[in-house]
This record gives C-alpha cells, sequence and structure tokens, in this order.
C-alpha cells in the first residue's frame, strides 16, 4: 500500500503562532486539538503518569490524534503539577479541557482560577452532555450521545432491524472535536476585536443537534417515514448500495432525473421505472440488485465510468489511499508510516501541516516554558 507522503510543514498554517495546552483525553479532545495543530497551532498535550507508563518510546510514535503536537507528563494530583499547567496557561491562548464539569475546580485550574489569571485565554470545555442539564455528571460514549440526541434513531436501512452504528465518527469527531475546533476559531477571531478570552462549553450532543437538525423537521412534519424507507437512508433504489458479483460494494446516488436517467441507462433498464413512486421502490431496489448482483465490481466501475449516474465504488481503507483522485489531492498521507487524513481545508497562502505523532509525555517541561518565553 503505497500511501503520499505528507508535504513537510513549517507551521505556517492560518492559526501559526497560536498556544494550546491540551489537558490529555481520548477521542474527540485530542481529534479537535490535532486539527488545531494542522492549522498551525502550537499544541502541548499534558499527559498523566498512568498515561505516559508503559509507552515503548524506542517505537516510534504512530497516533494521528497526536500528530503535530508536544507532550509533557503533569501528575495533575501533585501542587507542582498545578503549578506547572497554571504557569503554561499564562503563556497560553487556549486551554482545552475534557474532563467532566468541575474536575478542573478541583484540581485548581478552573476558568474561575486560570481565565483571572490570563483574561485573555479561551477555555474551551469539551463534553458529551455539555456543563449543565440532568445528565452533565453522567459518563456516556459516543453512542449514548447519539441514543439520547435522536440521531441514532433515523441510522439503519431495515424498518425492523436495529439502529446502525456509525462507528464514533459522527459524535466524537463531527459532534465533539470538529466542534471544537470551531469554536475555538470563532472565540479567536472574536479575541482579536475584543481582547478578551472566554469559557467555551463544547457539548458533542449540541453538535450532533447541529448535524441533524435538517432531519428534525422532516420527522415532526411526517416527511420522514421509518428507517430504512426514506430517500436518503438507503430506501430510494435510487440512492443505496448494491453488492456485485465478486462480494463488493457500489454506491448509487441517482437523484436528480439527468442522473437517474443515465443509470438506467447503464444498467439497461429501459422500462423506466417511475422514481419517486415510494410503493415500487422496494420492488426496484431489488431488481437493480439482481443487476448488479450480475457483475463484478471492476465492470460496474467500466461501465460507469464518465457517466452522470452519479454512481462508485465502496472502498475500503487500503483502496482508498491509493485511488487516483485521493492520492493527487492527497487527501490521506503518510506521517511515520501511517495512512492518515491530509491537512483541511485548504488554504492558498497559509496552507496547514501535518506534523509526526508524539509519545505521550516525550517533551521535556523545561524546553515547553524556554519555548514559550
Amino acid at each position: 500500500m503505497s500511501v503520499p507522503d505528507a508535504a513537510p510543514t513549517d507551521r505556517s498554517g492560518p492559526l501559526r503562532g497560536v498556544r494550546v495546552v491540551e489537558l490529555g483525553g481520548i477521542g474527540p479532545g485530542p481529534h479537535g486539538c490535532a486539527l488545531l495543530a494542522d492549522l498551525g497551532c502550537d499544541v502541548v498535550t499534558i499527559a498523566s503518569p498512568s498515561q505516559v507508563t508503559g509507552v515503548d518510546v524506542s517505537r516510534e510514535a504512530t497516533n494521528p490524534l497526536s500528530r503535530g503536537k508536544r507532550s509533557v507528563e503533569v501528575d495533575l494530583k501533585t501542587d507542582s503539577g498545578v503549578a506547572a499547567v497554571l504557569e503554561l496557561c499564562d503563556r497560553a491562548d487556549v486551554l482545552v479541557d475534557p474532563f467532566r464539569p468541575g474536575v478542573c475546580e478541583r484540581l485548581g485550574i478552573g476558568p474561575d482560577v486560570v481565565c483571572a489569571r490570563n483574561p485573555r485565554l479561551i477555555f474551551a470545555r469539551l463534553t458529551g452532555w455539555g456543563q449543565h442539564g440532568p445528565y452533565a455528571q453522567q459518563v456516556g460514549h459516543d453512542i449514548n450521545y447519539l441514543a439520547t440526541s435522536g440521531v441514532l434513531s433515523m441510522l439503519g436501512n431495515e424498518p425492523d432491524g436495529p439502529p446502525t452504528v456509525p462507528l464514533n465518527l459522527l459524535a466524537d469527531f463531527a459532534g465533539g472535536g470538529m466542534l471544537l475546533a470551531l469554536g475555538v476559531s470563532a472565540a479567536l477571531a472574536e479575541r482579536a476585536s475584543s481582547g478578551r478570552g472566554q469559557v467555551l462549553d463544547v457539548a458533542m450532543v449540541d453538535g450532533l443537534a447541529a448535524i441533524a437538525g435538517p432531519f428534525f423537521h422532516a420527522v415532526v412534519s411526517g416527511a420522514w417515514g421509518p428507517r430504512g424507507t426514506n430517500l436518503l437512508d438507503g430506501g430510494a433504489h435510487f440512492y443505496t448500495t448494491y453488492r456485485t458479483a465478486d462480494d463488493r460494494w457500489m454506491a448509487v446516488g441517482a437523484i436528480e432525473p439527468q442522473f437517474y436517467a443515465a443509470l438506467l441507462d447503464v444498467l439497461g433498464l429501459h422500462d423506466d421505472p417511475p422514481q419517486w413512486d415510494r410503493s415500487g421502490w422496494p420492488q426496484w431496489r431489488d431488481r437493480l440488485g439482481t443487476v448488479f448482483a450480475g457483475e463484478t465490481r471492476d465492470h460496474w466501475v467500466d461501465r460507469f465510468s464518465g457517466t452522470d449516474a452519479c454512481v462508485s465504488p465502496v472502498l475500503d481503507p487500503t483502496e482508498a489511499v491509493v485511488d487516483a483522485h485521493l492520492r493527487e489531492r492527497q487527501t490521506i498521507v503518510d506521517v511515520g508510516g501511517v495512512p492518515q487524513w491530509g491537512p483541511a481545508p485548504r488554504f492558498g497562502r497559509t496552507p496547514g501541516g501535518s506534523g509526526a505523532a508524539v509519545h505521550p509525555g516525550a517533551t521535556p517541561l523545561a524546553e515547553v516554558v524556554d519555548s514559550w518565553g
């Protein structure tokens, strides 16, 4: 598997010079801070002794969520550890708190303390449930936030089947890490005019609501039915996936009439099934399934090449990294021998970059203090 090497970075991204202290967590916090590092931020992760214990520093670091960062070992259960974090926050622009509400306060690094010392600091608090509400202190993971937000109930393509769990993409990364990076960027823009920092409440349930909001309206208005019976959830025969003769898959998204006509033309279905007659969707899904199952995926890729039918092969990760389009754009790149995402979005004048991964606690604290003056 050959993946393009990431372009060397000089940390010239649009957020170059912004100093971020990331309290070490899992999932959305590291993801959001990796995105900020891609944009040029100088991110320093605070790793606890337990996160450092057992790490084999003789092997190259490969965790994509630690890329482009530095990491220092600090024990926040000690006075000296708290003092070290406070000293870093005095020099920082952003502090990312991934803990449950009240934890930073109990440690002595809550916003009442830290922001009083550095009024320009952006104190970004990232949780699943948010800083207040009946569930604020409740534990949870991506699937729990999906379930409670109403989003999980809509995922899946079988009306009587269970909801489909979409990895931890939606709550942790889209509704968490991405929302964190957006919120911090917006707060930095506001601070440029006001000169003041602020506290951000970044909740994954809020992010999920922002992503799924248009579908909430569709459900309550009656325009959206049970999962697996609708336009965009596999219910329509022209917006779903089909198995091929070699047990691979093709994805079809021929919504517009001209694209639908191109789809039928390639498949040789000239009796023109009525596209928007929902009562016929199951029948036509079966019929298209039979046609696709008669040939291999490569056959269909060749047949649909150059058409406007909105049909694509379903690639697995090992295939995606060598796809011609993704290779040319460096959408997936090699960083330290590990395939991972290329920095996005693309900035014409101040491009971001993909830094190397780092082991927890690998950076001497004094090095960070010295570099931050």
